[in-house]
Protein backbone atom coordinates (compact mmCIF):
# COMPACT_ATOMS: atom_id res chain seq x y z
CA UNK A 1 0.00 0.00 0.00
CA UNK A 2 2.39 2.89 1.42
CA UNK A 3 6.42 3.01 0.18
CA UNK A 4 7.43 4.89 3.35
CA UNK A 5 10.92 3.61 4.33
CA UNK A 6 10.18 3.53 8.03
CA UNK A 7 6.62 1.87 8.25
CA UNK A 8 6.40 3.04 11.85
CA UNK A 9 6.14 6.78 10.48
CA UNK A 10 2.62 5.79 9.17
CA UNK A 11 1.24 5.35 12.25
CA UNK A 12 -0.87 8.01 13.99
CA UNK A 13 0.55 9.51 17.61
CA UNK A 14 -2.08 8.05 19.37
CA UNK A 15 -1.69 4.52 17.75
CA UNK A 16 2.33 4.87 18.06
CA UNK A 17 1.34 5.51 21.87
CA UNK A 18 -0.98 2.16 21.95
CA UNK A 19 1.81 0.11 20.72
CA UNK A 20 4.65 1.67 23.05
CA UNK A 21 2.71 0.72 25.84
CA UNK A 22 2.16 -2.63 24.79
CA UNK A 23 5.72 -3.34 23.99
CA UNK A 24 6.46 -1.87 27.90
CA UNK A 25 4.06 -4.51 29.55
CA UNK A 26 6.27 -7.03 28.16
CA UNK A 27 3.38 -9.87 27.59
CA UNK A 28 4.84 -13.34 25.82
CA UNK A 29 3.90 -13.21 22.57
CA UNK A 30 0.92 -15.06 21.31
CA UNK A 31 2.31 -17.76 19.17
CA UNK A 32 4.97 -18.67 22.19
CA UNK A 33 1.98 -20.14 23.97
CA UNK A 34 0.00 -23.33 23.48
CA UNK A 35 -3.15 -22.67 22.20
CA UNK A 36 -5.01 -23.02 25.16
CA UNK A 37 -2.28 -20.26 27.12
CA UNK A 38 -3.13 -18.01 23.76
CA UNK A 39 -6.67 -18.14 24.46
CA UNK A 40 -6.59 -17.09 27.91
CA UNK A 41 -4.29 -14.38 27.34
CA UNK A 42 -6.32 -13.08 24.55
CA UNK A 43 -9.71 -13.43 26.22
CA UNK A 44 -7.89 -11.36 29.54
CA UNK A 45 -6.70 -8.54 27.42
CA UNK A 46 -9.26 -8.31 24.56
CA UNK A 47 -11.61 -5.67 26.38
CA UNK A 48 -8.97 -3.17 28.38
CA UNK A 49 -9.36 -0.63 25.36
CA UNK A 50 -12.53 -1.46 24.21
CA UNK A 51 -15.54 0.87 24.35
CA UNK A 52 -18.30 0.62 27.52
CA UNK A 53 -20.48 -1.73 26.87
CA UNK A 54 -23.18 -0.84 24.85
CA UNK A 55 -26.96 -2.00 27.33
CA UNK A 56 -29.00 -3.95 24.85
CA UNK A 57 -32.70 -4.52 25.41
CA UNK A 58 -31.67 -8.96 24.53
CA UNK A 59 -28.97 -10.76 25.40
CA UNK A 60 -29.84 -14.20 24.43
CA UNK A 61 -27.39 -17.11 25.33
CA UNK A 62 -28.39 -20.43 22.64
CA UNK A 63 -27.17 -23.15 21.11
CA UNK A 64 -27.82 -23.94 16.63
CA UNK A 65 -27.11 -27.28 16.04
CA UNK A 66 -24.24 -28.34 13.57
CA UNK A 67 -24.14 -30.57 10.67
CA UNK A 68 -22.18 -33.28 13.03
CA UNK A 69 -24.76 -33.06 16.23
CA UNK A 70 -22.51 -30.46 17.98
CA UNK A 71 -24.27 -27.49 19.80
CA UNK A 72 -22.94 -24.06 18.79
CA UNK A 73 -22.63 -21.56 20.97
CA UNK A 74 -24.31 -18.32 19.86
CA UNK A 75 -25.34 -14.77 21.95
CA UNK A 76 -28.33 -12.46 19.95
CA UNK A 77 -27.89 -8.88 21.13
CA UNK A 78 -30.12 -6.19 20.25
CA UNK A 79 -31.22 -2.95 20.84
CA UNK A 80 -35.23 -3.38 21.16
CA UNK A 81 -37.40 -6.26 21.53
CA UNK A 82 -39.17 -6.03 18.29
CA UNK A 83 -38.34 -7.76 15.14
CA UNK A 84 -35.24 -6.94 13.54
CA UNK A 85 -32.59 -7.23 10.73
CA UNK A 86 -30.13 -9.65 11.29
CA UNK A 87 -25.84 -9.90 11.29
CA UNK A 88 -24.44 -13.02 11.84
CA UNK A 89 -20.97 -11.76 13.45
CA UNK A 90 -18.16 -14.10 13.45
CA UNK A 91 -14.99 -13.17 15.69
CA UNK A 92 -11.52 -13.33 14.88
CA UNK A 93 -8.61 -14.98 15.90
CA UNK A 94 -6.65 -16.69 13.52
CA UNK A 95 -9.25 -19.24 13.54
CA UNK A 96 -7.54 -20.53 16.95
CA UNK A 97 -8.63 -17.95 19.86
CA UNK A 98 -11.06 -15.89 20.33
CA UNK A 99 -14.86 -16.26 21.21
CA UNK A 100 -18.48 -14.38 21.96
CA UNK A 101 -17.01 -12.85 25.41
CA UNK A 102 -13.78 -11.21 23.57
CA UNK A 103 -16.27 -9.42 20.51
CA UNK A 104 -19.11 -8.96 23.09
CA UNK A 105 -18.40 -5.42 23.15
CA UNK A 106 -18.02 -4.82 19.33
CA UNK A 107 -21.14 -6.64 18.54
CA UNK A 108 -22.84 -4.76 20.88
CA UNK A 109 -21.57 -1.53 18.92
CA UNK A 110 -22.64 -2.59 15.53
CA UNK A 111 -26.18 -3.51 16.93
CA UNK A 112 -26.72 0.24 18.72
CA UNK A 113 -25.63 1.79 15.82
CA UNK A 114 -26.84 -0.26 13.21
CA UNK A 115 -30.15 -0.64 15.16
CA UNK A 116 -30.38 -4.38 14.18
CA UNK A 117 -29.52 -7.39 16.21
CA UNK A 118 -26.28 -8.86 16.30
CA UNK A 119 -25.71 -13.04 16.63
CA UNK A 120 -22.30 -13.83 17.22
CA UNK A 121 -21.13 -17.09 16.87
CA UNK A 122 -18.78 -19.31 18.60
CA UNK A 123 -17.75 -21.07 16.25
CA UNK A 124 -15.05 -23.99 16.91
CA UNK A 125 -11.41 -23.17 17.23
CA UNK A 126 -7.96 -24.74 16.06
CA UNK A 127 -5.96 -27.35 16.62
CA UNK A 128 -8.76 -29.35 18.26
CA UNK A 129 -11.08 -28.07 15.22
CA UNK A 130 -9.45 -28.21 11.96
CA UNK A 131 -9.90 -26.90 9.12
CA UNK A 132 -13.16 -26.85 7.49
CA UNK A 133 -14.96 -27.33 10.69
CA UNK A 134 -15.28 -23.50 11.66
CA UNK A 135 -16.73 -23.03 8.00
CA UNK A 136 -19.30 -25.37 8.58
CA UNK A 137 -20.31 -24.39 11.95
CA UNK A 138 -19.81 -20.44 10.53
CA UNK A 139 -22.29 -21.59 7.37
CA UNK A 140 -24.69 -24.19 9.54
CA UNK A 141 -25.41 -20.70 11.56
CA UNK A 142 -26.35 -18.60 8.49
CA UNK A 143 -28.60 -21.47 7.07
CA UNK A 144 -30.40 -21.64 10.83
CA UNK A 145 -31.22 -18.10 10.80
CA UNK A 146 -33.18 -18.50 7.50
CA UNK A 147 -34.86 -21.51 8.26
CA UNK A 148 -35.66 -20.88 11.98
CA UNK A 149 -34.60 -17.22 12.58
CA UNK A 150 -38.14 -15.94 12.71
CA UNK A 151 -39.01 -17.80 15.85
CA UNK A 152 -36.19 -15.44 17.19
CA UNK A 153 -37.88 -12.28 15.90
CA UNK A 154 -35.14 -11.87 13.26
CA UNK A 155 -36.06 -11.00 10.42
CA UNK A 156 -34.07 -13.57 7.62
CA UNK A 157 -35.22 -11.67 4.85
CA UNK A 158 -32.62 -8.63 6.08
CA UNK A 159 -29.55 -11.11 6.45
CA UNK A 160 -25.98 -9.80 6.38
CA UNK A 161 -22.92 -12.19 7.74
CA UNK A 162 -19.84 -10.06 9.00
CA UNK A 163 -16.32 -10.37 10.78
CA UNK A 164 -13.10 -9.56 11.66
CA UNK A 165 -9.68 -10.97 10.07
CA UNK A 166 -10.42 -14.93 10.69
CA UNK A 167 -13.74 -13.99 10.84
CA UNK A 168 -14.66 -11.68 7.88
CA UNK A 169 -12.84 -14.72 5.50
CA UNK A 170 -15.79 -16.61 7.29
CA UNK A 171 -17.92 -13.95 6.44
CA UNK A 172 -16.80 -13.71 2.72
CA UNK A 173 -16.65 -17.96 2.77
CA UNK A 174 -20.37 -18.18 3.47
CA UNK A 175 -21.21 -15.00 1.09
CA UNK A 176 -20.37 -17.29 -1.31
CA UNK A 177 -21.99 -20.27 -0.08
CA UNK A 178 -25.49 -18.04 0.23
CA UNK A 179 -25.24 -17.26 -3.74
CA UNK A 180 -24.37 -20.79 -4.49
CA UNK A 181 -28.00 -21.87 -2.35
CA UNK A 182 -29.90 -19.02 -3.45
CA UNK A 183 -29.24 -16.78 -0.26
CA UNK A 184 -29.84 -13.50 -0.54
CA UNK A 185 -27.83 -11.92 1.63
CA UNK A 186 -28.24 -8.22 2.10
CA UNK A 187 -24.25 -7.73 2.84
CA UNK A 188 -20.96 -9.04 3.70
CA UNK A 189 -19.25 -6.76 6.41
CA UNK A 190 -15.54 -7.25 6.37
CA UNK A 191 -13.15 -5.94 8.63
CA UNK A 192 -9.76 -6.84 7.61
CA UNK A 193 -10.24 -9.72 6.27
CA UNK A 194 -7.79 -12.85 5.66
CA UNK A 195 -8.66 -14.06 1.71
CA UNK A 196 -5.19 -15.25 0.43
CA UNK A 197 -3.80 -18.85 0.24
CA UNK A 198 -0.14 -17.42 0.71
CA UNK A 199 1.30 -14.33 3.11
CA UNK A 200 3.21 -12.83 0.32
CA UNK A 201 1.80 -9.11 -0.44
CA UNK A 202 4.35 -6.67 -0.12
CA UNK A 203 2.08 -5.70 3.46
CA UNK A 204 3.02 -8.74 4.83
CA UNK A 205 6.44 -7.87 4.52
CA UNK A 206 6.19 -3.98 5.40
CA UNK A 207 4.16 -5.09 8.67
CA UNK A 208 5.86 -8.23 9.68
CA UNK A 209 6.57 -6.59 12.97
CA UNK A 210 6.05 -4.74 15.47
CA UNK A 211 2.06 -3.80 14.39
CA UNK A 212 0.28 -6.02 16.54
CA UNK A 213 -0.34 -8.86 14.22
CA UNK A 214 3.14 -10.00 13.26
CA UNK A 215 4.14 -12.55 10.71
CA UNK A 216 5.15 -15.33 13.70
CA UNK A 217 1.41 -15.17 14.90
CA UNK A 218 0.28 -15.60 11.25
CA UNK A 219 1.95 -18.97 10.92
CA UNK A 220 1.13 -20.21 14.84
CA UNK A 221 -2.76 -20.03 13.91
CA UNK A 222 -2.36 -21.41 10.07
CA UNK A 223 -0.11 -24.18 11.53
CA UNK A 224 -3.36 -25.22 14.02
CA UNK A 225 -5.54 -24.81 11.49
CA UNK A 226 -5.25 -26.17 8.36
CA UNK A 227 -4.24 -29.82 7.99
CA UNK A 228 -2.25 -30.03 5.41
CA UNK A 229 -0.04 -27.48 3.42
CA UNK A 230 -3.49 -28.13 0.12
CA UNK A 231 -5.76 -26.87 2.32
CA UNK A 232 -4.42 -23.24 1.85
CA UNK A 233 -5.39 -23.66 -1.54
CA UNK A 234 -9.03 -24.32 -0.79
CA UNK A 235 -11.36 -21.37 -1.74
CA UNK A 236 -13.09 -22.08 1.87
CA UNK A 237 -9.47 -21.07 3.59
CA UNK A 238 -8.43 -18.22 0.71
CA UNK A 239 -11.47 -16.82 -1.15
CA UNK A 240 -8.83 -14.67 -3.20
CA UNK A 241 -7.17 -16.83 -4.71
CA UNK A 242 -7.86 -20.57 -3.21
CA UNK A 243 -10.09 -23.21 -5.92
CA UNK A 244 -12.91 -25.07 -6.38
CA UNK A 245 -13.67 -28.88 -7.02
CA UNK A 246 -12.71 -28.35 -10.36
CA UNK A 247 -9.28 -26.82 -9.65
CA UNK A 248 -10.45 -23.21 -11.23
CA UNK A 249 -10.06 -20.13 -8.92
CA UNK A 250 -13.68 -20.24 -7.49
CA UNK A 251 -16.34 -17.57 -8.71
CA UNK A 252 -17.38 -14.54 -6.59
CA UNK A 253 -19.73 -13.07 -9.15
CA UNK A 254 -23.53 -12.61 -7.57
CA UNK A 255 -22.23 -12.54 -4.17
CA UNK A 256 -23.74 -10.18 -1.47
CA UNK A 257 -22.65 -6.24 -1.59
CA UNK A 258 -19.43 -6.14 0.50
CA UNK A 259 -18.23 -3.75 2.69
CA UNK A 260 -14.19 -3.22 3.74
CA UNK A 261 -13.15 -1.66 6.95
CA UNK A 262 -9.19 -1.83 6.25
CA UNK A 263 -6.21 -0.78 8.49
CA UNK A 264 -3.40 1.07 6.92
CA UNK A 265 -0.46 -0.68 9.00
CA UNK A 266 -1.45 -4.09 8.62
CA UNK A 267 0.11 -7.15 6.91
CA UNK A 268 -3.84 -8.17 5.64
CA UNK A 269 -4.44 -4.78 4.03
CA UNK A 270 -2.83 -5.73 0.83
CA UNK A 271 -5.38 -8.72 0.35
CA UNK A 272 -7.96 -6.85 1.79
CA UNK A 273 -8.18 -4.68 -1.10
CA UNK A 274 -6.75 -7.30 -3.94
CA UNK A 275 -10.70 -9.26 -2.31
CA UNK A 276 -12.02 -6.01 -3.14
CA UNK A 277 -10.80 -5.43 -6.53
CA UNK A 278 -11.24 -9.12 -7.16
CA UNK A 279 -15.39 -8.87 -6.27
CA UNK A 280 -15.40 -5.68 -8.46
CA UNK A 281 -14.16 -6.96 -11.57
CA UNK A 282 -16.84 -9.60 -10.98
CA UNK A 283 -19.59 -6.81 -10.60
CA UNK A 284 -20.13 -6.88 -7.28
CA UNK A 285 -21.29 -3.35 -5.26
CA UNK A 286 -17.71 -2.89 -2.90
CA UNK A 287 -17.01 -0.07 -0.36
CA UNK A 288 -13.97 0.34 0.76
CA UNK A 289 -12.10 2.06 3.49
CA UNK A 290 -9.21 2.02 4.44
CA UNK A 291 -8.53 3.38 8.44
CA UNK A 292 -4.74 5.57 7.76
CA UNK A 293 -2.33 5.08 10.59
CA UNK A 294 -3.82 2.04 12.67
CA UNK A 295 -3.37 -1.91 13.03
CA UNK A 296 -4.78 -4.92 12.99
CA UNK A 297 -7.44 -5.05 15.63
CA UNK A 298 -8.01 -1.32 16.19
CA UNK A 299 -11.68 -1.46 15.99
CA UNK A 300 -11.09 -3.23 19.36
CA UNK A 301 -9.33 -0.40 20.66
CA UNK A 302 -12.10 2.43 21.16
CA UNK A 303 -10.57 3.75 24.49
CA UNK A 304 -7.43 5.22 23.16
CA UNK A 305 -8.07 5.00 19.36
CA UNK A 306 -10.75 7.42 17.35
CA UNK A 307 -10.85 5.78 14.43
CA UNK A 308 -12.34 2.67 16.64
CA UNK A 309 -15.28 4.73 16.81
CA UNK A 310 -15.30 6.00 13.12
CA UNK A 311 -15.31 2.82 11.63
CA UNK A 312 -18.11 1.47 13.97
CA UNK A 313 -19.87 4.17 12.31
CA UNK A 314 -19.33 3.46 9.03
CA UNK A 315 -20.10 0.41 9.21
CA UNK A 316 -23.36 0.63 10.88
CA UNK A 317 -24.05 2.83 8.36
CA UNK A 318 -23.62 0.16 5.70
CA UNK A 319 -25.34 -2.17 7.14
CA UNK A 320 -28.72 0.15 7.61
CA UNK A 321 -28.47 1.24 4.00
CA UNK A 322 -28.30 -2.57 3.20
CA UNK A 323 -30.78 -3.39 5.07
CA UNK A 324 -33.38 -0.82 3.77
CA UNK A 325 -32.42 -1.76 0.70
CA UNK A 326 -33.75 -5.05 1.72
CA UNK A 327 -37.18 -3.92 3.43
Amino acid sequence: MSHHRNPKSLLTPAMHGVLERMARAGHMPLHALTPVQARAAYAAGADVLELPLHPMARVEDFHIPARDGFAIPVRLVAPDAGRLPVLVYFHGGGFTIGGIATHDGLCRQLAHHAHCAVLSVDYRLAPEHKFPTAVEDAWDVVQWVVQQGGARNLSSGQLAVGGDSAGGTLAAVCAILARDANIRLALQLLFYPGTAAHQNAQSHRRFAHGFVLEEPHITFFFNHYIRTPADREDWRFAPLDGADASGHQVDVGGVAPAWFGLAECDPLVDEGVQYADRLRMAGVAVDLEIYRGVVHEFIKMGRAIPEAAMCHADAARALKHAFQEKN
